[in-house]
């Protein structure tokens, strides 16, 4: 238990406010994305900068209180929030600073990607960001983080090129090639593993419009159009990213749809993107040059903050006929209408022809990520939406590369031993796990895809 007295005189320490469960806005403040997540933290602090951040590293520390960090509050696993414990709140810090002629931006971890956007795309520019537009900058870049740019600049962690952050003891540092490069390594595809960056600095590259849209076919063509999915997509150019799924439209029509973008000249995104419209006649076909800020929020609507939401996901060996079969006979038999299977290539291209030992993520050799989501409105339906997913997920990891995408991982007891060392192979988690050991002994941020310390380090530090 922590004194009144010391609460408050943290409280008068900070310039964000601190928000306590009896205060007005408590409640909406510890709500996240993922509407399954239902927890009641002791303490929110909404920083407003560098200052407040590691005032409130130190008092967690100091008071052995439980710390949730949250950017964009979008994980699915919920480690944006705790039960009891100290959130540091990041989204008021939505700083961004954009340097046209180096092709560099500056940005502070409670941006938005519609946000960075937003600003980049003022000067023709832009960085691989994910392509859900509400989700934060932060944890997709610190996880990986790939998007419609991935195939043609890498990574949202490969553009990444230097770091602020406060570590666990409450030093503040900067992480990049030159300075701290070991934590710079951890930290481009390492989680929040080793402290709470206060900002990142970004590669930009010129980003026109883009040719990009949604072409969805009436369900009963899932086997045909899953197929030409994966003759377009084996040959498809660095400049083309493309989803596959199995869901229900907003006025609930059944259908297989693709989420198509081309970035590169217009005449030659509508001859590569053709073939994707030779299925028949589409359900739903709305594809042309359009910003990439549009392009960025396609599937905002298919993702509404608050639904009940269960993934599970691998990286995919193929898209073998067994791997179509699976996806139609389940997505045949969803629990809800929202439930939904999905096959990404947005790997491959200069994902893939990165150095295996530049980053610490670790699965640059998938071209293709699997994904089940079972997703409801209501509370009452998420065992049935969960077992679905898990029992589709189950029944895909014959074809999965066995690896992992950290930013799809759900809470490590759901996803079970080894999945986390999964996603990065023996080597390289040995690597980040004497990272662990050097920058946060004792686990202190450990509400993420955790990366324990070693034994050893933690009794040594403890006693």
């Amino acid at each position: 238990m922590i004194s009144p007295s010391a609460i408050d005189k943290f409280k008068a320490s900070l310039r964000g406010p601190l928000l306590q469960t009896s205060d007005a806005g408590y409640d909406e403040a510890r709500k996240i994305w993922n509407g399954m997540i239902d927890k009641r933290p002791a303490l929110i602090a909404r920083c407003t900068g560098v200052a407040d951040v590691i005032l409130c590293v130190n008092f967690a520390r100091e008071n052995d209180l439980l710390l949730a960090v949250r950017g964009g509050g979008h994980n699915v696993a919920g480690n944006a929030v705790c039960d009891g414990g100290l959130v540091i709140d990041l989204t008021r810090m939505k700083g961004i600073r954009v340097d046209a002629a180096r092709r560099t931006v500056r940005a502070e971890p409670g941006l938005t990607w519609r946000e960075f956007d937003r600003e980049t795309q003022v000067f023709g520019l832009a960085t691989t960001g994910g392509q859900i537009s509400t989700a934060g900058i932060a944890g997709l870049t610190l996880g990986g983080g790939w998007g419609y740019l991935a195939r043609r600049y890498g990574l949202s962690c490969d553009n990444l090129l230097s770091v602020d952050l406060v570590t666990a003891d409450g030093q503040f540092l900067t992480a990049n090639a030159a300075e701290n490069a070991d934590l710079f390594w951890g930290l481009r595809g390492g989680g929040g593993n080793f402290g709470v960056v206060t900002s990142f600095e970004y590669q930009l590259h010129t980003v026109g419009p883009v040719f990009a849209g949604i072409v969805a076919y009436p369900i009963l063509k899932a086997k045909t159009v899953l197929e030409l999915f994966r003759q377009v997509t084996s040959a498809a150019p660095d400049e083309l990213a493309c989803d596959i799924v199995l869901i229900n439209l907003p006025d609930g029509t059944p259908v297989v749809g693709m989420n198509i973008c081309y970035n590169g000249p217009i005449a030659e995104g509508e001859r590569v993107v053709r073939p994707l419209r030779s299925a028949g006649s589409p359900a739903l076909a709305q594809v042309g040059p359009i910003p990439y800020t549009e392009a960025q929020q396609l599937l905002d609507s298919f993702y509404p903050f608050g639904l009940q939401s269960y993934w599970k996901s691998s990286f995919l060996k193929e898209i073998s006929d067994e791997v179509i079969d699976t996806m139609v006979a389940y997505c045949g038999s969803r629990p809800t209408p929202i439930c939904h299977g999905i096959i990404e290539h947005q790997l491959g291209g200069a994902v893939k022809r990165v150095d295996r030992e530049y980053t610490a993520f670790g699965q640059r050799d998938a071209e293709y990520s699997f994904m089940s989501l079972g997703v409801c409105a209501e509370a009452a339906d998420v065992e049935k939406c969960a077992g679905w997913a898990r029992d589709f997920w189950e029944a895909i990891q014959p074809w999965s590369t066995g690896g992992a995408y950290v930013n799809y991982l759900g809470q490590e007891a759901d996803e079970g031993a080894g999945r986390i060392e999964a996603a990065y192979g023996p080597e390289k988690y040995a690597r980040l796990v004497a990272l662990k050991n050097k920058y946060d002994p004792t686990n202190l941020f450990r509400l993420n895809q955790n990366i324990k310390p070693s034994q050893a380090t933690r009794t040594a530090r403890s006693a």
